[in-house]
């Protein structure tokens, strides 16, 4: 009888050992992150083999530098800067939920529920969950509701300086082009070593004009955006070494100074170009007044083309009439050279409202993780903007926990096992974060469990600092809506994915040839 049975637990783990493998993998990628959960979380630092040092507890960027080979790891991160490009945040919740719920489902598909009946009642029981947070959101209805603040500071990891930049930063663009879809307030953050926070109404410019001759401070700034080389029109050598080709050029290079000289008598002080600009271009600039940037990245003069209201052109719209050139120049109030950070900014553009974030970190080992807290702030006020925000502190979570166990009961059918899986997993980050903060998870899960049946709100949580219940709402602790949404559906879609993983294949270089297979261990 002992002999029949261990063939038949064997039997049981040969035929999930992919399922269980691929467990693993999620549960590992998963407890990576665990310990960065919450306003104790701690941070990881991570080493490449050159003795380059990362220090953070910024999900994604954990992710982003792990060394992970596995499809399924794969998977997970994917999911991950998925949540980070939608949102901005909140990539550390999806990444253990995520793991979590493919541990669950796997702990009932070994109980012998089917995978599709456990994977039904996961996509049953996130429906619910979302509906929910749209019922119950809070929506932020000024640019001047305090509680961005709290947002931020949250997101932010505890920075109030940061915080406090990031909504003056807000405020500063209107809610307007905050609601802009095609717009990422994150985008406008720039992180400085020694230097002061600052925010200014202007566009940052990652480039300095080309020598010391040229001006560092423009008033009125008429601004020409060329996105293109700006050089006389090239020939090659063998069509040089004609008459013909020789006038030729001699031509062009005569058009190209009169179309510089053209930019002069249009009043143009400030030319930006994306590629280089040539030594006869600087020459004529440097003499008659004008600051030139060179090289400057796509998404920076997309930025001062908006603020500016310039359009783009090519180094050939030189040539063109007058009239035609000016309707494509832009205007500035101001334009400033920081020599010793090495920028160029631009002030009160006539073109849109946009406003420029810089963070100021003493050494250079913390800035670029100054710059990510600050992306993560910035993202979160966006989100609450855009969608309102729901209770923090895992309180949402365990309201939503007990609204699935009560879907699962009322059920009383095989998909109810998926169901609670995704109880489980949703309970996970808070675990983490109770666990985090030196407290007993389960005995603070049941205390707040007792206190929202009691009181009838979803907003009761603890305090991590001296673990005493409390009203997050009522203590300032929120997350954004968006956020929460996108994270536990994000989780949901790559756990279904994962637990539908039958048989992992490793395919060959020469394709698909079914003699060119193999199945991974």
């Amino acid at each position: 009888m002992p002999d029949k049975l261990l063939a038949g637990n064997q039997e049981k783990d040969d035929k999930f050992q992919t399922l269980l493998t691929n467990t693993s993998v999620a549960r590992i990628i998963s407890s990576t992150v665990e310990g960065t959960i919450g306003p104790r979380g701690l941070d990881i630092m991570m080493v490449d083999r050159f003795g380059d040092v990362v220090v953070t507890n910024d999900g994604v960027t954990i992710l982003k530098y792990m060394d992970v080979t596995h499809p399924v790891a794969q998977m997970i991160i994917n999911a991950a800067r998925a949540q980070q490009v939608e949102v901005g945040d909140g990539t550390t919740t999806a990444t253990i939920i995520a793991g979590a719920l493919v541990t669950e489902g796997t702990a009932q598909v070994l109980k012998g529920v089917p995978v599709t009946r456990v994977i039904e009642g996961i996509n049953r029981g996130i429906e619910v969950v979302l509906n929910k947070i749209g019922e119950t959101s809070l929506k932020i209805e000024s640019i001047e509701d305090e509680r961005l603040f709290n947002i931020a500071n949250i997101a932010g990891r505890q920075q109030q300086d940061l915080a406090g930049l990031v909504v003056e930063g807000a405020r500063l663009i209107g809610i307007d082009k905050l609601l802009d879809v095609d717009f990422k307030l994150a985008d406008t953050i720039n992180a400085r070593e020694g230097t002061e926070n600052k925010v200014f109404k202007g566009v940052l410019l990652n480039k300095q004009p080309l020598n010391k001759e040229m001006p560092a401070f423009i008033e009125d700034a008429v601004i020409l955006v060329v996105d293109d080389d700006l050089r006389p029109e090239d020939l090659d050598r063998e069509a040089m070494k004609t008459e013909s080709g020789f006038q030729y050029y001699m031509q062009a290079r005569q058009q190209y100074e009169e179309g510089l000289t053209q930019l002069i008598q249009l009043g143009v002080n400030l030319v930006v170009a994306d590629r280089s600009i040539d030594s006869l271009g600087e020459e004529i600039l440097t003499e008659a007044g004008i600051m030139a940037l060179q090289r400057v990245s796509s998404r920076e003069l997309e930025k001062l083309c908006q603020h500016s209201g310039a359009r783009k052109v090519k180094a050939s719209a030189l040539n063109r009439s007058v009239e035609t050139l000016k309707s494509c120049l832009g205007y500035a109030q101001m334009v400033k050279v920081d020599e010793k950070l090495k920028h160029t900014c631009i002030y009160g553009g006539k073109g849109e409202n946009l406003a420029t974030l810089i963070v100021g970190a003493s050494t250079g080992e913390v800035v670029d993780e100054r710059e990510r807290m600050a992306r993560d702030a910035a993202s979160a006020v966006q989100a609450a903007l855009r969608g309102g925000i729901v209770p923090g502190g895992g309180a949402l979570e365990i309201w939503l926990a007990g609204k699935l166990e009560q879907l699962a009961r009322e059920a009383g059918e095989m998909s109810s096992y998926g169901v609670l899986a995704l109880r489980e997993a949703l309970l996970k980050p808070f675990t983490c974060m109770a666990g985090n903060s030196g407290f007993n998870p389960l005995e603070k899960l049941g205390n707040i469990i007792a206190a929202q049946k009691k009181t009838n709100k979803n907003s009761i949580s603890f305090d991590a600092n001296s673990g005493k219940l409390i009203d997050v709402l009522e203590s300032g602790i929120f997350d954004p809506a968006p956020v929460k949404r996108y994270a536990i559906k994000t989780a949901g879609e790559v756990a279904v994915a994962i637990l539908r993983i039958n048989t992992v294949i490793k395919m060959k270089n020469d394709g698909l040839d079914p003699d060119n297979i193999d199945i991974m261990e």
